[in-house]
């Protein structure tokens, strides 16, 4: 139990990095709903979809490799020197291309030549920290991790929040002044990506040391190795970002353009409520997977999987259950403008979803401790061609309630394809009585509050008091443990 006291207390720390900054993005979505229509709001997601795309480009599965090989290799700095190199002459090479094929970058990915500078500036200094923060969770260093994310988005959350609020009224109170010069109407989302230039500079600054505090040591046998196994790494993570993003960018490309990016701003608006399960996941991510990569040889490590999953599972129900008996009450909170409030039924649709996501992640273990990573890239085209058909086929007629149900068919697919082909090459004894009861239920309850009680938040939290009691009186033991650490 001291070995998932520290797992979980690493999990903790990685969570407030990655709760406390998604906070404050949520602080965000009121501001931009506020000062921006959906129709714009929704080209500003558009910018942030192909970001996510473009980020697993850069890093090309560098970080997942950097991990595998800094606990395996005999001569962890020769693995960051190594990287590092890699990350910063590649990163060198799209800086240059990108900027004498601007015009055409921008005609491919329908954004306006006006961001593309702040976009290629932002790829750039995001990709440049890839290492530095997974050096960072190698090495067991989850609190400066969370300072160096938490002042990011701090910087960035200020900086918006001048641009947005504050400079307006200071240039409408300083006629002919310097406020007033500083200040252009209708730049919103110049301001919005500004502020993440500047966020994203000072990050790069902090974690500047790992790249002038090494011995520079380029091994090529060493890269050809890492990118071995990182190339199908990568291709997992582009058709996982895909499944994640790729939606919002087929909303515009497949509805009619008077409504396009109205309709897309609805969804990705309401799509961010879900951002609850996903911080969950993700925190939980940051912590188990140097857990595995450094407990794969020890004694019975499949245990320790099993239980870690099970764990998450129970966690996970919880959320899922919470944030849909409170739905409303958390629409007021971060949809503000009822403009938007139109997408909140897809919001159970796409927290399932993103539980699933949380699930698969915990089950790929057996790929990556295996090196078998071609897995993981074929797992995650399956859901991408999911994604990619149901969204063709059907946005046209039923808009963004086929882009949650794509995202859910995905993620359920990718989840149940882990599961079997790890069975065959990495078995794992998962309590699946257990992981199906606690899943099954919180479903269950989800879908009475939310469509049959039609979230009536008395109703619904009667069933969560359900919930909490049946988890209560089954898992009391193991809660007790491990408060206890025994």
């Amino acid at each position: 139990m001291k070995l998932f006291r520290k797992l979980f207390k690493q999990t903790f720390i990685y969570g407030l990095a990655t709760v406390l900054p998604r906070m404050f993005s949520f602080l965000l979505l009121p501001l931009y709903s506020s000062v921006m229509p959906p129709g714009l709001y929704g080209e500003v997601s558009l910018v942030f979809v192909w970001f996510a795309i473009f980020n697993v480009l850069l890093s090309y599965g560098m970080e997942t490799a950097f991990f595998r090989f800094y606990t395996k290799e005999k001569a962890p700095e020769k693995v960051l020197s190594t990287s590092l190199i890699s990350i910063a002459s590649s990163t060198l090479v799209f800086l240059l291309a990108s900027l004498l094929f601007r015009e055409e970058i921008s005609g491919l990915l329908n954004i306006d030549i006006r961001y593309i500078g702040y976009f290629i500036a932002i790829l750039c200094l995001d990709a440049l920290v890839v290492i530095p923060f997974a050096r960072l969770r190698a090495t067991e260093r989850p609190a400066v991790y969370a300072i160096v994310k938490i002042a990011n988005i701090s910087v960035n959350l200020g900086f918006n929040l001048f641009f947005l609020l504050l400079l307006p009224k200071l240039a409408a109170d300083d006629p002919g002044g310097m406020w007033e010069a500083m200040y252009r109407p209708d730049f919103e989302v110049s301001y919005i990506l500004i502020s993440n230039v500047i966020a994203s500079g000072i990050t790069l600054l902090i974690l500047s040391g790992n790249y002038f505090r090494i011995r520079p040591e380029f091994d090529r046998a060493l890269l050809r190795r890492m990118l071995y196994y990182s190339v199908p790494v990568m291709l997992a993570g582009i058709a996982f970002t895909i499944n994640e993003v790729f939606d919002k960018y087929l909303l515009t490309e497949l509805l009619p353009q008077e409504i396009a990016k109205t309709e897309m701003g609805k969804y990705a608006a309401c799509y961010r409520l879900a951002m609850f399960m996903t911080l969950f996941a993700t925190a939980f991510r940051l912590g188990i997977e140097p857990f595995f990569f450094s407990h794969a040889s020890s004694e019975n490590p499949k245990k320790a999987y099993a239980q870690i999953t099970n764990y998450f599972v129970v966690l996970g129900s919880v959320i899922l259950l919470g944030v849909v008996v409170f739905a409303d009450v958390l629409k007021v909170l971060f949809v503000r403008d009822e403009a938007y409030w139109e997408a909140m039924e897809i919001v159970p649709i796409v927290l399932l979803a993103s539980f699933f996501l949380g699930i698969y992640h915990n089950l790929s273990v057996w790929y990556k401790v295996t090196d078998r990573t071609r897995f993981g890239a074929v797992i995650s085209f399956a859901g991408a061609v999911i994604t990619i058909l149901i969204n063709y086929f059907f946005i046209p007629r039923y808009s963004y309630f086929a882009s949650a149900w794509a995202t859910l068919a995905a993620y359920g697919s990718m989840m149940l394809l882990s599961y079997f082909f790890g069975r065959k090459y990495y078995p794992i004894p998962y309590n699946l009585r257990k992981i199906f009861f606690y899943l099954g239920l919180s479903v269950l309850f989800s879908t009475l509050s939310f469509y049959v009680f039609n979230r009536n938040l008395y109703l619904g939290l009667l069933l969560l008091l359900v919930f909490l009691g049946l988890l209560y009186r089954m898992e009391k033991e193991v809660l007790l443990k491990l408060i206890r650490g025994k």
